[in-house]
């Protein structure tokens, strides 16, 4: 590509070494969580939300667990600010979560959000003004204390109306475009801002650190992080928050490292709805410290639902392959996946684990409302005998003989690949019903009786119907199965013997049915049938049948 030399780096490192966060192993506990859907997610928006859309949104957070949640900037719009009253006046804010406000760092702006707020009984109150140098220069045209001037004189006027206000009010302060500011004004801002809020142990203030637009590679914006968290004024009563855009899709690990490097806090949205690329995926985060066995404090156990609502207020789309939401992120079509899933799950049920283990699924899908059948093992022209043999046993009750899957594996393959689709449960059943199920299209038993011989010696008397023509033989074998095949041997004229035989019972409901699987090896190919009975011994023969009818067919 051409151009590239017209880019530069435009972030700054702190001054000093900031790399402690890397001796870190994990997250070890959630940090305080904000989620931004109905403020910065909706400014994003297309068609932004209605009243009512964003009313069933808010509902849904907080049942989801949000304790702190931005519901808009007030003095923005008649929308914003009916919104924010509509919520207090209804009394729609439980008394454990939090509303955040926006506003910018001028008097009338600030005036009217503190407005909106009144009555409200927990609200953050977030001011913010740009500082980078790109927006100093080329936005404002002001020089670093013109800036700060900014940020001091709207702390000032926030402390003003916050003695008139009723309520819990907590403050916040961004630096906005903090990516591009040099690390030392960052500082400087922000602890101007602090001295003048007085932050105590009961009465703290959050500083947020956003990625604004992101410039770096995560790691700088770590040691960005760390640096921050090691000049700020009051730290103890200070809680450093995050907000990271996602221009260079690593707003996930931004956030992680950040969390690392000793921020206590995230603002975020579900599926990373955003500006330009979006905000940082709060879903993504809080699942991938679910999958290392700690609690985000978030309930997602119901990801269906969520998607759902999401879509249909938004109008926006999951992507199929979003971590742990999209549709076929639990998918496996591969064959050698299949198999190793299958296993995996039928080992953790013979050894009766609680430890989630099973290869290529980080988390359990049921954590989050899926199901394995549809959801896990999908069926196409790539899969394998294990998957396809799953999907068989978990949804209908069919334990197929190993040698026999691979049989089977190819019949559904060859479908799915004529077909250019992927199969859903119930077409792979009826696939395996027309290949196997109880077949006597060319020959059928139509009287079968049995005596006993000897000790393990049984006489078998058969009465078929091979194509319309009635016919009659007797013969001997090591069982009643053995004793039918042979009979049916001198009526076909044709030597064949049984490769395997395996039974199972079939639960279904109230009623318990016999399944039996034979091959039988004619010349040197095997072919395989499927009895279904209540009675063992029909099933069997059944079985038998169905394996001869194929190779008749053949």
């Amino acid at each position: 590509m051409k151009n590239f030399d017209k880019y530069q780096r435009g972030y700054f490192m702190p001054p000093v070494p900031c790399f402690e966060w890397v001796k870190k192993e994990y997250i070890d506990k959630a940090p305080a969580w904000c989620s931004v859907d109905l403020r910065d997610g909706n400014q994003a928006l297309i068609i932004p939300m209605s009243l009512e859309e964003k009313l069933e949104f808010f509902t849904k957070l907080v049942n989801i667990g949000f304790k702190e949640i931005e519901i808009g900037f007030p003095a923005a719009s008649d929308t914003e600010y009916e919104f924010c009253r509509t919520l207090i006046e209804k009394n729609m804010i439980p008394d454990d979560v939090t509303i955040q406000v926006l506003t910018q760092s001028r008097e009338h702006i600030i005036k009217k959000t503190f407005e909106a707020i009144d009555g409200a009984k927990n609200a953050v109150v977030h001011l913010y003004n740009s500082t980078s140098v790109a927006q100093r220069e080329q936005v404002f045209k002001k020089n670093k204390e013109d800036i700060i001037k900014i940020a001091t004189d709207g702390a000032t006027l926030c402390n003003e109306y916050k003695k008139k206000a009723k309520g819990n009010i907590t403050f916040e302060y961004s630096p906005e475009s903090f990516t591009g500011t040099e690390m030392e004004f960052a500082r400087d801002i922000c602890n101007a801002v602090i001295d003048i809020w007085q932050p105590t142990p009961e009465n703290k203030v959050i500083i947020n650190l956003p990625v604004t637009v992101e410039m770096s590679l995560p790691h700088v914006y770590a040691s960005q992080i760390e640096y921050m968290c090691s000049v700020l004024h009051n730290r103890e009563n200070v809680i450093v928050s995050l907000h990271p855009h996602n221009d260079r899709g690593s707003a996930v690990a931004d956030s992680e490292l950040g969390l690392l490097a000793g921020a206590d806090r995230i603002e975020g949205t579900c599926f990373g709805n955003g500006e330009r690329t979006g905000n940082v995926d709060i879903i993504t985060l809080a699942m991938n410290m679910f999958s290392h066995g700690v609690d985000p404090e978030l309930d997602f156990s119901d990801m269906p639902s969520l998607v759902e609502l999401y879509e249909r207020v938004t109008r926006m789309k999951v992507n199929v392959r979003s971590p742990y939401c999209g549709a076929l992120v639990f998918a496996a079509f591969s064959g050698s996946h299949q198999d190793a899933i299958a296993k995996g799950m039928n080992w953790r049920k013979e050894k009766n684990l609680h430890q989630w283990t099973v290869p290529y699924l980080p988390i359990d899908p049921h954590d989050v409302g899926r199901e394995y059948d549809g959801d896990v093992i999908r069926i196409n022209s790539q899969s394998g005998k294990g998957g396809i043999g799953y999907i068989l046993q978990n949804q209908f009750g069919y334990d197929l003989p190993k040698k026999m899957r691979e049989n089977f594996g190819y019949k559904v393959k060859g479908v799915s690949d004529r077909a250019h689709k992927e199969l859903k449960p119930d077409e792979v059943y009826s696939i395996f019903k027309e290949a196997y199920l109880n077949k006597n299209d060319i020959l059928n038993i139509e009287e079968a009786h049995y005596v006993q011989k000897a000790e393990g010696v049984i006489g078998a008397a058969v009465r078929v119907n091979l194509k319309g023509k009635i016919l009659e033989a007797q013969a001997e074998g090591n069982g009643r199965l053995d004793a039918v095949a042979n009979c049916l041997s001198k009526i076909l004229d044709i030597d064949f013997n049984i490769d395997t035989y395996t039974e199972h019972a079939l639960e279904r409901k109230s009623t318990s049915e016999a399944v039996s699987y034979v091959g039988i090896n004619v010349g040197n190919e095997v072919f395989w049938g499927v009895g279904r009975n209540s009675d063992i011994i029909v099933s069997s023969i059944k079985a038998l049948v169905s394996a001869i009818n194929n190779a008749l067919d053949k």
